[in-house]
């Protein structure tokens, strides 16, 4: 049947996520896509930071500012530390109080970190700084996916998160141009500064973005969700005359439950997948890019051309999302995870065994291109795998756990580094990323199940 309007009528009972699966992507769909990723843009320019800034924070002429490669390393690794903390916590804290909530106060909570850091008179100030603002980061990060996730159709779900996820590049671009302009002009203080302001803005642009209608039908709140979808339904032409079928009623499991939740029969399979995925994603990936303009520089490259190296490689993040955002909805999560992350180890072999300018920027790139598409795909995969009732918490610890590898790898790279001397040392630091890569990618293979095509309520 047609609507007055001459828009298809749809009378079945349906419930909220049936009714949002239903819809093709509408102006409103776009409009949270986009807000969301504007504020995921800023927090990846805070992560690029901190990389693009060691050197001349080593550089600086203060007293007390000349950090040695383990201090280097703790100022790296206590931002993961802060992200594993952040997003064990924010992940229960969204399936309680809402992923919008947790989105704009985690963003305040990461605003305030980077200012404390422009500000730090000292390295310990510096240290307190990274991991308040690594709090916010890792505890805004789930809330976003899962949102996103919740917001998208069942067609377009996928690459709607992969799309989220390619805003992290231009972040990353961004904390690039800043490091290669505005730190050698101003001073490594200037980025913390440049970092903060944009974040503030993105809070006020979160104010623009409407809670998940799915959990507010879980928190039997259907009045607010329907609302929310009939106005999508609005916007696509749609005319909705059946009956509700609400699918929650208010009753949502403890925290300790929740968690408890992820290690039975039903779920046991999925958070090994997901914990050895993101363990291993981040400790390759960090193990890598927050060491590179370092590693270049003791390779012989000058501050300002090493920079430009990374900032190049950087700007090849962005094919790689296209790839995975184009491949995603058409082979699947499962296919598309395995080909990235191989790709990645092999890129980071490569990587690790160039030996000339050309070499560097090329394979650079490549590795890349490959790990930034593999990050996509693992964002959108992990929501897909748990029940709304549990999805926040699922979500959080599994970044939680990702953050640990993210912690480790800048306290292991300098060391081995170290054991085998510069040349042989760079070389034995991308081995060991090579591995982890491709255990990640055989575990994928092997044991993970595949999503596409899923209800997200399932």
């Amino acid at each position: 049947m047609n609507g007055g309007d001459g828009g298809p009528r749809v009378s079945e009972t349906l419930s909220i996520s049936q009714r949002i699966d239903r819809l093709p992507m509408t102006k409103g769909m776009w409009k949270v896509l986009g807000v969301v990723g504007i504020g995921w843009m800023f927090d990846a320019m805070d992560q690029g930071m901190i990389s693009n800034v060691l050197r001349a924070l080593n550089a600086d002429t203060e007293k007390g500012w000349s950090l040695d490669q383990n201090q280097s390393a703790w100022l790296i690794s206590i931002g993961f530390l802060s992200l594993m903390v952040g997003a064990a916590l924010s992940g229960m804290a969204s399936d309680r109080f809402g992923r919008r909530s947790v989105i704009l106060w985690t963003l305040i909570i990461f605003s305030a970190g980077s200012l404390i850091c422009g500000f730090a008179g000292s390295p310990t100030m510096l240290f307190v700084g990274r991991f308040i603002s690594g709090f916010g980061l890792g505890g805004e990060l789930p809330a976003a996916s899962t949102l996103v996730s919740e917001y998208s159709p069942v067609k377009h779900r996928g690459r709607n998160v992969v799309i989220l996820e390619s805003f992290w590049a231009w972040g990353w671009i961004i904390a690039a141009l800043v490091g290669y302009l505005a730190v050698p002009a101003w001073g490594w203080r200037a980025a913390f500064f440049i970092g903060a302001v944009p974040a503030l803005f993105a809070a006020v642009l979160r104010f623009l973005t409407p809670e998940s209608p799915r959990y507010l039908e879980l928190s039997g709140r259907y009045d607010k969700a329907d609302a929310l979808v009939s106005k999508l339904e609005d916007e696509a032409g749609i005319s909705y005359t059946g009956g509700q079928a609400p699918q929650g009623d208010g009753k949502r499991p403890s925290m300790l439950r929740a968690f408890g939740s992820l290690w039975t029969k039903r779920h046991v399979r999925r958070t090994f997948v997901l914990w050895i995925i993101w363990f291993g994603i981040n400790f390759g990936y960090y193990g890598f890019v927050q060491w590179t303009p370092t590693l270049l520089g003791d390779r012989g490259f000058d501050l300002v051309v090493s920079l430009r190296f990374t900032l190049i490689m950087s700007l090849a993040q962005l094919p790689g999302y296209a790839l995975a955002a184009l491949l995603i909805e058409k082979i699947g999560r499962k296919p598309v995870l395995t080909l990235f992350m191989a790709g990645t180890a092999l890129a980071a072999w490569l990587f690790g065994h160039s030996s000339s300018e050309a070499q560097v920027l090329a394979f650079g790139c490549l590795l890349y291109f490959f790990a930034l598409g593999a990050w996509g795909c693992v964002y959108s995969y992990t929501p897909e795998l748990y029940p709304l009732k549990v999805r926040g918490v699922g979500v959080g610890w599994a970044m939680a756990f990702g953050r640990v590898g993210a912690f480790l790898a800048p306290q292991i790279v300098p060391k081995v580094y170290n054991a085998y001397g510069a040349e042989k040392g760079f070389s034995m630091v991308f081995v060991i990323l090579t591995v982890v890569f491709l255990a990640v990618a055989v575990t994928v293979l092997v044991v993970g199940e595949e999503t596409k095509g899923k209800a997200v309520d399932e």
